[in-house]
């Protein structure tokens, strides 16, 4: 039964990986970059997303929640003039390669596509989606240990986000800690302070974001292939 299961686990990853490959290619052709935003449920990841579109009024958008039920998210998303999908993973507790393979062939013409990933810092590690750049927000109000307790996550970003600093002093959470921590697990990753409810760091988000649009086009494909 254990060799049964093992290989199960083998294939299903290589299925993720196939897809994943055909979603780059769709990427590609497209134009598009994809951003695979990752953390717990609270870290701030839909108000992210909802504060980029607000800013990147002149870039063509598409959304991808993905949630065990994602109807209140896509409620907040959908009030927005972006192409906005919901997945529903039911009992999965992370996307995969192939739940949004179908819907990225959906979103042509568009720029930037951010992803939601289900809200957990375990689950979606494993899983390549095909996207171009991967993100995981984090809160000070997980506590300040929360990075050294996952380190898998932070190993493989491209971008780390410390979210809600302005309420560090109040939950007893040493945002250096948690920078140095995230430093420790990933020499070349962007760390960006963050405050959504005060703007803060989204500035340096933003120039992220248009820095990696700007090199997309400019090059005539996505950028990690």
């Amino acid at each position: 039964m254990h060799r049964i299961e093992i290989e199960a686990e083998i294939n299903l990853m290589n299925e993720n990986r196939r897809y994943a490959r055909e979603n780059r290619k769709i990427l590609r052709e497209n134009g598009a970059v994809a951003v695979n935003i990752m953390g717990a449920i609270g870290s701030g990841k839909t108000l992210l997303i909802e504060k980029t579109v607000e800013m990147l009024g002149d870039v063509k958008i598409g959304v991808i929640l993905g949630d065990v039920v994602c109807s209140a998210d896509y409620s907040r998303i959908s009030k927005y003039d972006v192409c906005a999908r919901a997945i529903n993973t039911g009992k999965e507790c992370h996307l995969d390669a192939h739940l949004i393979h179908e819907t990225l062939k959906m979103m042509s013409g568009l720029d930037l596509i951010l992803i939601e990933n289900v809200g957990n810092l375990v689950c979606p590690v494993d899983f390549d989606l095909g996207e171009n750049f991967r993100v995981v927000i984090v809160s000070v109000t997980e506590g300040d240990d929360v990075v050294e307790k996952h380190p898998e996550i932070f190993r493989l970003a491209d971008v780390i986000i410390i979210n809600k600093i302005g309420l560090a002093e109040y939950v007893d959470a040493d945002v250096d800690k948690m920078e140095r921590d995230a430093r420790k697990l990933n020499e070349k990753a962007k760390i960006i302070k963050m405050d959504l409810k005060l703007n803060a760091g989204l500035g340096e988000w933003i120039e992220f974001l248009r820095g990696v649009l700007d090199v997309s086009r400019n090059s005539g494909r996505s950028c990690r292939t």
